[in-house]
């Protein structure tokens, strides 16, 4: 294991200085200067190492544009240094140098070197655009934090800028591994930050580059971001780890070498051409794994594995039919990821075997296809461009991620809330299960039925309403585990439930129970809206329907919605007031024909009680219904229009509504019931019976003999006492059903008292 030299930092630009935007001919000029001093200064960067690494696949015409761009960078951080004392131009360059061992292109090479200037010296795309062209100046802005835009806090801040961030590598990939190699060189150089700079960069690394690293199958980048995120997160644990190692290598090298030269004998003499190479695992890895398994060191037996490489993918299979003969297999610990490859495109076969001193040994086989893809994900499509189907397997899972990405984006405008949903759909783990017509999915670990019916369809997500794993009914929170078999049972006219986003794992449900919900609320606040302001209108004498466009218009730019709709939906959820857009309407009438302000004939009671807004049931989530008092149809009951919270019902002689009328006499109206009221409604039952056994089992039973729901039942903890108290809350359909129920209730012996639960003042 190589240990990594910890030196620099970067360092962010003074923030009380204002950038300086200078002419383009004042750019050159400095860039000639900059140049010129380059032989002079003590610690000056050289670009030879890069163009070294270059000129083996690029143009000369290439080059020549990357020493264009590194001698723009140059005079753009001209005077400004790293934590660590170095001109801060090595840290871009440095960035260029891990791209070159990718091969990325020249467009990413420039992207690389010019990454810093607009962010931390003011250059503007539109600079960039003149010297270097649209890509390069688009993969620059695609890496630039939004540091230029006032946020209420840095994590609003950071997240908007992640989400700007990914937005721009769904577009073009080189945004994000551009950033990937900016972010290796920080971790590697992370050693010159305060302490608490250095674990605020790790943890964020850990959180979302070395995931989002796995997810493009880099994983070399993954595990060497992991290591130093372990590295500055935990540095004692980590030291202490790493003397570990360092010694059990000492003491494993034979074992090592025998089973390398012992395996390398059973391939040869079986006829099979096989690179093998002894591998170490990550610091992080078995740091992870003593946690996961809650074990020291000591009984953390595989530390070292070995990797097996092989011509054609049948030889994969033969290579671990000899292994199997030379080492007994473990049970349990053989996983096919060629016929089945990893949500990130990785394909090997991974088997553990008991070695010669009984020591369990990992061996990996796969082809020298898969092996590119394994170490280098996504941009091996620019290492090796022959067009091999692992590397093509690799290109697709990342295309379907991206486009995730941006279904996400589309259904979720908060960036707080896009950066959470991605952090969940990065997790590494996953399971593979099997619709009914043996098609293979891979759903991250944890993930649950409602995330299967989401990753088959949107429609089969939004329609469901139970799931069979296996044949059998289970609930929809179950947790999926690789194999099983899932059947999603729908209904048509079902809807996402709120509580499935307590347990869905994966972003692309998240998203669509979200976007399901925030459609469904906005439809119902838009028809409640509407009810509200015909209701005010009605007061006034006025009537919706008979207004031309152009009133609309002047109401609509009054209130500052765009159309009709948004309006309604405003007001049906209380962000205004219907009866202040009414009056506000009939002024607008005014000023055309001074008799609309005159005042509306006295309606007598029929008029009141027409005026009203009528309840039947039907409005939806943008009706809460209060649980202070439960009001049930039948009921005398008024609204409370909370700002952005709907219309909560209350009885009339509710305390909270009374306490609550005082502090916002305005946000109040009438309501009334429909003549025909549909649903169940809940509402507070007190019984108290004699302490017997089966009394609750006897209640139980006549209350769901009437048609009644038992939401909730709870008793006190009085076992000792001759009576007891049980308060229930039921769904009731009006006050005759519930007046039923208590009849019921009432007519067994050991019942003594049964009432409706009062508010409590």
């Amino acid at each position: 294991m190589q240990s990594r030299p910890l030196s620099a930092g970067s360092t962010p630009p003074p923030r009380n200085r204002p950038a300086v935007h200078r002419r383009p001919e004042q750019r050159a000029a400095q860039a000639a200067l900059a140049e010129a001093a380059v032989g002079e200064r003590p610690a000056a960067v050289s670009l030879a190492g890069l163009l070294e690494r270059l000129a083996g696949y690029l143009s000369e015409p290439e080059l020549q544009q990357i020493r264009s761009a590194y001698r723009f960078a140059d005079a753009a951080h001209l005077g400004q240094y790293r934590a660590s004392g170095e001109p801060y131009i090595s840290h871009p360059v440095a960035v260029a140098e891990i791209c070159a061992e990718w091969k990325l292109d020249t467009p990413a090479l420039m992207a690389a070197l010019l990454h810093d200037t607009a962010e931390d010296k003011g250059i503007t795309q539109a600079e960039l655009l003149e010297h270097f062209g649209s890509t390069v100046a688009m993969l620059v802005d695609g890496l630039t934090k939004l540091d230029k835009i006032r946020f209420s806090n840095r994590e609003e801040n950071q997240a908007e800028s992640f989400r700007k961030m990914l937005l721009a590598m769904a577009r073009d990939i080189r945004v994000i591994l551009v950033k990937l190699a900016d972010r290796l060189h920080n971790m590697r150089t992370l050693g010159a930050m305060v302490v608490e700079k250095r674990r605020r960069i790790a943890d964020e690394t850990m959180d979302i580059y070395a995931p989002i690293a796995y997810r493009l199958g880099l994983n070399q980048v993954y595990r060497e971001l992991q290591d130093l995120g372990f590295q500055h997160t935990h540095p004692m644990r980590y030291a202490v780890l790493s003397q570990a190692v360092r010694v059990a290598r000492g003491n494993r090298r034979d074992l090592v070498d025998r089973i390398l030269a012992a395996t390398t004998k059973s391939l040869a003499d079986a006829g099979i051409q096989a690179q093998l190479f002894g591998r170490e695992k990550t610091l992080y890895s078995i740091y992870r794994k003593m946690q996961r398994k809650h074990r020291s060191f000591a009984h953390v037996q595989d530390v070292f594995g070995f990797r097996v490489i092989v011509p054609e993918v049948l030889d994969c299979y033969r290579a671990l039919g000899v292994l199997h003969a030379q080492y007994k297999p473990m049970p349990g610990k053989f996983e096919d990821f060629i016929a089945i490859p990893k949500l990130n495109g990785y394909q090997s076969l991974h088997t553990t075997l008991v070695g010669p001193t009984g020591v369990p040994v990992e061996f990996q086989i796969r082809t020298e296809a898969m092996h590119r893809v394994a170490e280098s994900g996504v941009a091996a499509h620019w290492l090796y461009k022959a067009g091999e189907s692992a590397d093509a397997v690799a290109q697709v899972t990342t295309a379907a991620w991206l486009q995730s990405l941006l279904d996400i984006q589309n259904e979720n405008r908060d960036a707080a809330e896009f950066i959470e949903t991605v952090k969940v759909d990065l997790a590494p783990d996953a399971v593979y299960v099997f619709t009914p017509k043996s098609r293979i999915l891979a759903l991250p670990r944890g993930a649950t039925p409602v995330d299967f019916a989401y990753a088959v369809h949107t429609d089969l997500g939004n329609q469901t309403v139970a799931a069979k794993v296996n044949g059998e009914l289970v609930p929809l929170r179950t947790e999926l585990r690789s194999g099983d078999v899932v059947d999603i049972v729908t209904a048509p006219h079902s809807r996402p439930n709120p509580n499935w986003l307590s347990f869905v794992r994966t972003g692309r449900a998240r998203s669509k129970i979200r976007h399901e919900l925030k459609v469904s609320q906005q439809d119902e606040s838009q028809a409640l809206g509407k009810r509200l302001l015909a209701r005010a209108l009605q007061q006034l004498e006025l009537r919706a329907d008979e207004l031309d466009p152009q009133q609309w218009n002047r109401l609509l730019h009054w209130s500052g919605n765009k159309t009709q709709e948004d309006l309604y939906a405003d007001i049906g959820m209380g962000k205004r007031v219907a009866e202040i857009v009414a009056k506000r309407l009939q002024m607008q009438l005014a000023a055309a024909d001074p008799r609309a302000l005159e005042e509306p004939a006295a309606a007598g009671a029929e008029g009141h009680a027409a005026g009203m807004l009528q309840l039947d049931g039907s409005e939806g989530a943008s009706v809460h219904y209060a649980e202070c008092c439960h009001p049930i149809p039948g009921d005398a009951i008024l609204g409370y229009l909370g700002k952005g919270e709907g219309l909560t019902v209350h009885q009339q002689d509710c305390p909270q509504a009374r306490r609550l009328f005082q502090k916002h006499p305005r946000s109040w109206i009438d309501l009334a019931w429909s003549a025909s009221v549909n649903g169940l409604y809940r509402v507070g039952l007190s019984v108290v019976v004699s302490n017997g056994k089966g009394v609750l089992a006897k209640l139980a039973s006549a209350i769901s003999e009437h048609d009644a729901d038992i939401i909730h039942v709870r008793m006190d903890d009085d076992a000792g006492q001759p009576t007891i108290e049980l308060r229930f809350i039921l769904a009731v359909r009006d006050r005759k059903h519930l007046a039923d129920v208590l009849r019921a209730v009432r007519a067994h012996k050991f019942v003594s008292r049964a009432f409706r639960v009062k508010p409590r003042a």
